[in-house]
């Protein structure tokens, strides 16, 4: 083993974070495994010195009174015959010599360090997105649409897929461009790398862009209390002022509307509607039907509303296809039966 395998370990310890004693006992461990299958030698020791530079390989056997299995025992009397110290149960080593060892050795060597490198990347890969994980990232498209309508982006840390369904309806996308993903999951299991989910879809990708792009949100003067989205439609986000001197929605939507648009621009034209919050029940559920007028609001039940609106709004506090009623319902928390007046 040259000059050459040390200078590695060194390497990879100061670039990868390896550290040098944890690839010695990959080296050597793999060392016995390549030894054994290429000599057929049962037992055997390996030691790497960084110091001096050098790999020894030992024979080992045990000192026993009856040989069954010359591979691995030795007789006491032939032990003795070495060091009269051996007893019985001792191990007898014996250093092998073989020309061949340092090709073997070099090979097995540079395998271990190859794997090292790919499990540090791994880990490091690994490290990186957990820190990341349920936050917004910058990315770029590398790849565009193949058939199942996946694209390739690269995060800054590795290349990963944004899946169809965690795409934005009806969004495409070009080589180059740059856009946002909130990082929803990152796993262990693959031995290539971590598996990591990405999504536009999620309600909690609209939170951070608030989060990013308000201010008083980042300084904890506005709160977001609760999201829900319909992704490439509409989403419905409810705020409150911990200040009397902040409006809430105000400092969302900005100067001529300027902070909320970077938003809808990110998210290609989706509405956003940004509604007081209230601890009260009946005024946050009548907010959360905006745009919609309403007449009165009556609990029914734990968590049901009866909801009264003026005839001609029905529709729109319904929205098509139901979806005002069904965002903000699941906005408040509760059921929303709504009639016109």
């Amino acid at each position: 083993m040259n000059q050459e395998f040390f200078n590695a370990l060194d390497l990879l310890e100061k670039t990868k974070g390896i550290p040098k004693e944890y690839m010695i006992e990959k080296v050597e461990a793999a060392l016995i495994s390549a030894f054994k299958k290429e000599y057929g030698t049962a037992n055997v020791r390996v030691v790497i010195n960084p110091e001096k530079k050098d790999v020894k390989v030992y024979e080992c056997r045990e000192v026993v009174e009856t040989v069954e299995d010359p591979a691995t025992q030795i007789s006491l009397e032939d032990a003795k015959a070495i060091s009269r110290r051996y007893v019985l149960g001792a191990m007898v080593e014996k250093e092998v010599k073989t020309k061949t060892f340092g090709r073997l050795s070099a090979q097995t060597a540079k395998q271990v360090i190859i794997q090292g490198i790919r499990e540090a990347e791994r880990q490091g890969m690994i490290r990186e997105y957990e820190k990341k994980k349920e936050e917004v990232i910058t990315a770029i498209v590398t790849k565009a649409a193949d058939a199942s309508g996946d694209i390739v982006i690269n995060t800054g840390t590795s290349e990963a897929v944004l899946p169809y369904d965690e795409q934005i309806p009806g969004e495409t996308f070009a080589v180059d461009d740059r856009i946002k993903v909130f990082v929803t999951e990152v796993r262990r299991e693959s031995q290539a790398g971590p598996i990591v989910t990405l999504s536009r879809t999620h309600p909690n990708l609209v939170k951070r862009l608030f989060e990013m792009e308000i201010p008083e949100i980042q300084d904890g003067t506005v709160i977001i209390h609760n999201i829900s989205r319909e992704a490439g439609s509409r989403s419905k986000i409810a705020v409150y002022s911990r200040d009397e001197n902040v409006e809430a929605i105000g400092a969302c939507i900005g100067e001529r509307g300027r902070r909320i648009a970077e938003i809808v621009e990110e998210l290609r034209g989706e509405k956003i509607d940004i509604i007081e919050y209230s601890e009260d029940p009946c005024a946050f559920i009548a907010s959360a039907l905006s745009p919609a007028e309403v007449i009165n609001v009556e609990l029914v039940g734990e968590r049901s509303a009866s909801v009264t609106v003026p005839s001609d709004q029905l529709s729109l506090a319904i929205g098509k296809e139901g979806q005002n009623a069904r965002l903000a319902a699941r906005l408040t928390g509760f059921k929303i039966d709504i009639k016109g007046n």
